[in-house]
């Protein structure tokens, strides 16, 4: 039977670099993305498992060929525990993906719903987010993986420390004050005051997570 698998990667780790954002002209967002390397290969990682080249080679190519057929790579924000993707926690898609050496790089778009936009503001402020690969496959007694299947990569807070800060932030968010801020980001979408009340509620917000 596979297993869950998902692997983190720190900011510094994935090399992130932020891309886009702030405004049009117009006051509109501009499109928002992160760029980085999405799972490494060849090297035993914090869970004590070697992903081979060949097999994130290959989920590399499931991804890509999601793409070509013009389906949508989604992800979400925090560490769900399970493969399928919640549409109410989706926060970006995957654009691209491509091998360079051992590793998966990969390029997602930051998407305007209410788990985006708390991304989006945490980016614009600086907040250095990770990544986290979550597939299915098989672990041996060495901890080499094979049959891997990439089902999508994640965005996450201190992937380090999955046990710690992540929990947190999602206890909080599904705290009363989490879903004030959840209703707030579904309702101030083409109100440029109310989306500047809302920033401000964020950074005030996890400031004292």
């Amino acid at each position: 039977m596979s297993l869950i698998l998902r692997e983190n990667l720190s900011f510094d780790q994935a090399r992130c670099l932020v891309e886009g954002g702030g405004l049009r002209e117009d006051g509109t967002p501009k499109d928002l993305f992160m760029r980085g390397i999405f799972i490494q290969g060849g090297v035993k990682n914090h869970n004590q498992r070697v992903y081979p080249v060949n097999e994130i080679s290959k989920a590399v190519n499931q991804v890509n060929e999601c793409l070509r057929r013009g389906e949508s790579v989604l992800g979400e924000a925090d560490h769900p525990s399970e493969l399928n993707i919640n549409l109410d926690r989706v926060s970006h898609m995957i654009t691209e993906m491509y091998m360079d050496g051992n590793n998966g790089i990969g390029k997602l778009k930051i998407l305007p719903t209410p788990m985006g936009n708390i991304i989006r503001t945490m980016l614009e402020n600086k907040v250095k987010l990770g990544v986290s690969s979550r597939g299915s496959g098989n672990v041996d007694a060495r901890g080499d993986v094979s049959d891997f299947e990439i089902v999508t990569v994640d965005i996450v807070a201190r992937p380090s420390a999955p046990a710690a800060y992540p929990v947190a932030v999602y206890e909080a968010f599904n705290s009363r004050r989490g879903q004030v801020i959840h209703d707030l980001s579904n309702a101030v979408q083409n109100d440029k005051a109310a989306q500047k009340y809302l920033k401000d509620e964020l950074v005030n917000w996890f400031s004292k997570l």
